[in-house]
């Protein structure tokens, strides 16, 4: 997905050159990296609001038209208001094609509605982890990775190592983990029902041996019985 993003640079500098951004419906940010001095920048608030939104504008190489021309970069933080959809800063980094890249990717669970912990336990599926840090060449980047749950049972997990990676895209994890990322967990209220149905089936299979062992008790006494009838 290409997204473009339309930046100027601006000359002006320090907290109350960006609060008169900002009254101005503009919002300053920060281009570096690649190899060059980093440049203050800003641009339309509406417009940068709205592609925010996106969630492949956390996770893709963008291009940032400038009047010096096009850059490629990554979007690296944002600050917002504190309780106002106001977007107070953005920074942005350039990156070169021949140069890996770390970021985090969302994840995309699938298939949760027909795996066998949910359709046959009546499971919960509990996302432990909703984006993963990957490494790779700026043209390799996924807007996403995919976690298919269609084999999952029940107190079952997929952890992080058991992810397909597209080709050219590692994972980016400490040395001997392999966190969860999904889970199936039967909720409280299935559990109980479950026991008490174990416990109430339990007093009704202990009746059948002991039915059993009435009958092989009473059929000696017939038995005998009959022997003394053929006697008199």
């Amino acid at each position: 997905m290409q997204i473009n993003i339309k930046a100027q640079a601006r000359a002006l500098q320090g907290t109350g050159a960006s609060r008169r951004l900002r009254r101005a419906d503009r919002v300053p940010g920060i281009l570096y990296g690649g190899g060059k001095e980093a440049t203050p920048i800003e641009f339309d608030h509406n417009d940068l609001y709205h592609k925010l939104k996106l969630e492949a504008f956390h996770a893709s190489i963008l291009t940032m038209e400038m009047d010096s021309g096009k850059e490629q970069v990554l979007l690296r933080d944002v600050q917002m208001h504190p309780f106002r959809q106001i977007v107070l800063h953005v920074d942005f980094q350039r990156v070169a094609a021949d140069k890996k890249i770390h970021m985090k990717v969302p994840l995309h669970f699938v298939n949760d509605d027909i795996a066998p912990g949910v359709k046959l336990s009546g499971g919960l599926v509990s996302h432990v982890m909703n984006e993963v840090n990957i490494a790779c060449l700026p043209k390799d980047l996924p807007e996403f990775i995919e976690v298919d749950l269609k084999d999952l049972t029940a107190g079952h997990s997929i952890h992080l190592s058991q992810l397909p990676m597209p080709a050219g895209v590692e994972v980016v994890a400490k040395k001997g983990e392999d966190p969860t990322v999904a889970t199936i967990v039967i909720p409280r209220a299935v559990a109980a029902e479950e026991e008490e149905a174990a416990v109430a089936a339990a007093p009704a299979a202990a009746d059948v041996p002991a039915a059993k062992q009435k009958e092989k008790e009473t059929e000696p006494a017939a038995a005998d019985k009959g022997k003394d009838k053929d006697k008199k």
